[in-house]
């Protein structure tokens, strides 16, 4: 199938929605499936992995075609909860247009928001269906308007609903000026309701005007005749949806399969083909030069990897969209990210968790691709002797942590390798260790994203992880200056021990850390126990006064000692050391350190004076702030130990429309009231 003949959409959206059902509705009147599934019956195509059913929400995108007037529609359904934005940003990339599903509750909810936002950014093509106007609070024509509102002019209403009863039973189509009411079978013609025609023209001009100003040609036949074919509006219309500046907006119920045929037909009609959509850019490995690729079968294979499926029975599943040219089976082709050749073994179509083999995917298409050795989500495959690259596929930053460790210590090597294994799966989670805390920390979207992490691993891999609140890398210092004497004498019959040092405590490491000086006279302290005196220091600088943590930006300078010329020994020395840094340290004022982090926060302005209340609760400083489109950004300063939780704190003050990243900044001084407390939990 040429790919003029495909289409590729994303399904996105608010969660609950009903883009897993609108995709089922897809199917079914495809001929792809037999029965319509409920995803309250855990028994749709898209939401088959346990997670899904468990929690009847979608967690992964998942993809599936079906053939619409000689059309190939390839459908992506994409999670709409917050935690899974990473599954949207893959989403996107492969298949560059989308339907908006949005719920017919007479508002612009948030993910419908920031979805319809993304999209207009982009440029990305989208149509909004207002899915459940069979619901019994629906209301179809409120939610539009809400839509209209938001977004202006760039709101095409192509279809107006027929309203019985308060409830949408069909509609009129603006271009054609037919009417259809919606039946169980799909839809049937009637003549227009009288009452509505005048409605209908006035809309039939606005859906001109948009149209002629889609292009210089249509603009001028518009200005010298006043009005322009329908096939004229229709190819306006298409070229506005094509660049992103026209949403057309209609509505149905995807559950009863109603209008769903409707939107089939816009889909093949006036969402633009592959080669339509503006070509992809590129990167030319030889030579770093920017470039395009054409969406053309003959031209050099060039596709992306954007979402990768583990099984630890099956193997590897590599979803690729594919750009430019043909890939087939036996293909040997180019991973510039690894730097190696890869086999292609076996293609898919995908239909959920169906595979479906196939010999070739060409430019436009999607599909996947098995058992792949060195290719990872993101990465580009291409022709051996054409080797380009696509921009690596953004994700949202992953700024909730928690460490994780084994339930079983005897799990611990599984736990870790489970986790890399889902990495390749989602790579908008990341695992790491902690130096400073020695801790395993993981970071994701949310809560509800490490809590399906971590079924995933007892689901998939047999194991168990725990999640605690990470903990804080306090440090320890001094603001004062002291002297202490150390003073290391055993006798046990035989050969005793013995050191004396004497050793002055003051801040100012030069390395900000550590600094020793040895500044004895007269041979009081013997040349060769000196690097015993430091490194007793070393030690003891592991384990501050207060707390028992590390101790940093500490001088210790020798100034004087003793020694005995048998039982003088390097260990008498070590200790000695550590006896006179325990009573130096606690004389030179010791203070507890915190880590403090820069913020960039982003948030619409309504929800400033929240937002600005709570940082100043949290013993934050704004630094500044500035105006950007109805958002503010705000840049800020806050203790580490204050912020634990501000993902899902900064969530639920701004609606989920806020978003944030953090930056380490440097240590200071914990409030004295609040070291206290540190102190007293520490030592319980």
């Amino acid at each position: 199938m040429g790919n003029s003949k495909i289409r590729n959409i994303a399904l996105i959206g608010h969660g609950g929605s009903g883009k897993t059902s609108l995709a089922e509705a897809f199917l079914f009147n495809g001929g792809a499936i037999a029965k319509m599934g409920k995803v309250t019956d855990k028994n749709t195509v898209m939401d088959y992995t346990p997670e899904e059913t468990a929690r009847g929400i979608s967690i992964s995108l998942a993809c599936a075609n079906v053939t619409w007037q000689g059309v190939k529609i390839n459908i992506i359904d994409v999670p709409g909860f917050y935690d899974f934005e990473g599954e949207f940003e893959e989403a996107l990339r492969a298949a560059g247009c989308a339907i908006l599903v949005a719920d017919a509750c007479g508002s612009v909810q948030v993910g419908a928001e920031k979805a319809v936002n993304y999209c207009v950014k982009n440029h990305i093509p989208m149509i909004i269906f207002v899915n459940g106007i069979d619901k019994e609070n629906a209301d179809y024509v409120k939610t539009a308007e809400a839509f209209r509102e938001q977004f202006g002019r760039k709101i095409a209403t192509m279809h107006t609903p027929i309203i019985n009863g308060g409830k949408m039973q069909g509609y009129v189509s603006v271009i054609s000026g037919k009417a259809y009411e919606f039946k169980p079978s799909g839809r049937q013609e009637i003549p227009v309701p009288a009452a509505m025609a005048a409605e209908v023209e006035e809309l039939k001009q606005g859906l001109t005007e948009a149209a002629a100003e889609t292009s210089d040609e249509l603009l001028e036949k518009f200005f010298e005749e006043g009005v322009l074919s329908n096939e004229e509006i229709i190819t306006g219309i298409r070229k506005g949806l094509a660049a992103g500046d026209t949403i057309p907006i209609m509505g149905g119920s995807a559950t009863q399969n109603i209008g769903v045929i409707n939107l089939m037909n816009e889909v093949a009609d006036i969402m633009p083909s592959p080669d339509e959509c503006a070509p992809a850019a590129v990167t030319v490995v030889d030579t770093g030069a920017s470039g395009t690729v054409a969406c053309d079968e003959n031209a050099p294979f060039a596709g992306q990897v954007f979402k990768t499926i583990v099984d630890p029975f099956a193997g590897k599943l590599s979803m690729i969209r594919v750009f430019s040219g043909t890939v087939k089976n036996g293909d040997t082709v180019y991973n510039p990210t690894s730097g190696k050749e890869e086999k292609i073994g076996a293609l898919y179509v995908l239909k959920g968790k169906k595979q479906e083999t196939v010999d070739k995917l060409v430019a436009g298409d999607i599909g996947a691709i098995g058992k792949l050795s060195d290719t990872g989500t993101g990465d580009t495959l291409c022709n051996t002797k054409n080797k380009v690259k696509f921009g690596a596929i953004t994700m949202p930053p992953a700024v909730y942590a928690m460490a994780v460790s084994a339930e079983r210590s005897e799990e611990e090597d599984k736990v870790f390798q489970g986790l890399n294994r889902l990495r390749e799966e989602d790579i908008s989670f990341t695992v790491e260790k902690n130096v400073e805390t020695g801790q395993t920390v993981i970071r994701g979207i949310g809560e509800t994203h490490l809590d399906v992490i971590c079924q995933k691993l007892k689901n998939k891999y047999g194991c168990t992880a725990i999640l605690s609140e990470p903990a804080v890398a306090y440090k320890e210092t001094i603001t004062g200056r002291a002297e202490a004497e150390g003073k290391h004498k055993k006798q046990s019959g035989g050969a005793g021990q013995f050191g004396v040092v004497n050793i002055r405590y003051e801040a100012g490491a030069e390395d900000g850390v550590f600094e020793f000086v040895d500044a004895t006279v007269g041979g009081s302290v013997p040349k060769q126990f000196i690097p015993a005196v430091e490194k007793g220091l070393r030690e003891a600088i592991k384990q501050g006064p207060l707390a028992q943590y590390p101790v940093v930006n500490v001088k210790c300078t020798l100034f004087d000692g003793k020694y005995h010329p048998v039982d003088s020994k390097e260990v008498a020395f070590v200790s000695a050391a550590k006896l006179s840094f325990e009573d130096g340290i606690v004389k030179a004022r010791p203070v507890l350190l915190e880590p403090v982090y820069s913020y960039e926060i982003t948030v619409p302005s309504d929800y400033l004076g929240d937002v600005l209340g709570d940082m100043s609760k949290r013993r934050g400083r704004v630094l500044g702030m500035e105006s950007e489109g109805g958002y503010q950004k705000i840049n800020a300063e806050a203790p580490l130990a204050e912020m634990t939780k501000y993902a899902m704190d900064l969530r639920s003050m701004t609606q989920a429309k806020g978003k944030y990243m953090g930056e380490f900044l440097r240590y200071e001084a914990v409030p004295f009231e609040i070291q206290e407390k540190i102190v007293a939990a520490r030592k319980k």
